[in-house]
């Protein structure tokens, strides 16, 4: 489970060093893709497997999985993190999430999500009335 807040910088080169707690889990490889919001979903390639093969049972009649499952798959680019757990965010995506020098890297449970630090603030500021305002019954059962 990935958790926490970071904020890595990205280098010249289009690199970003990972944080040292998420390096275990995304060591075999990684998947990076177009999340909503305007940021970046960096998933462990097993974790990216499982969901494909759930996308993949949507049928192709629908057209909300039809579009969702075209931009998530044509976005993605697979990598193995280097020795120092950089990964490189093709520009295509670094233009898609407006990716400059400044970054957040937060742990979303299953997945990293890499953020322009002020659309994240952004983000973080518009959201937290809607988070304390959330109910019971609008979470799954349990929460």
């Amino acid at each position: 489970m990935f958790l926490g807040t970071h904020t890595p910088r990205l280098d010249d080169k289009g690199r970003v060093i990972l944080p040292a707690k998420f390096r275990e889990g995304l060591a075999e490889g990684v998947v990076i893709t177009k999340g909503q919001e305007r940021c970046l979903y960096v998933f462990p390639e097993a974790e990216f497997a499982r969901i494909a093969e759930n996308l993949q049972q949507a049928p192709m009649s629908s057209k909300t999985a039809r579009a969702y499952t075209r931009v998530f798959f044509a976005s993605a680019h697979d990598e193995v993190p280097d020795k120092q757990g950089r990964v490189t965010i093709p520009q295509r995506l670094r233009d898609y999430a407006g990716l400059d020098r400044d970054l957040v890297v937060i742990g979303a449970s299953n997945r990293v999500e890499i953020w322009n630090a002020p659309t994240w603030d952004e983000y973080l500021e518009a959201s937290e009335e809607a988070f304390a305002d959330i109910e019971e019954g609008d979470l799954p059962e349990g929460l």
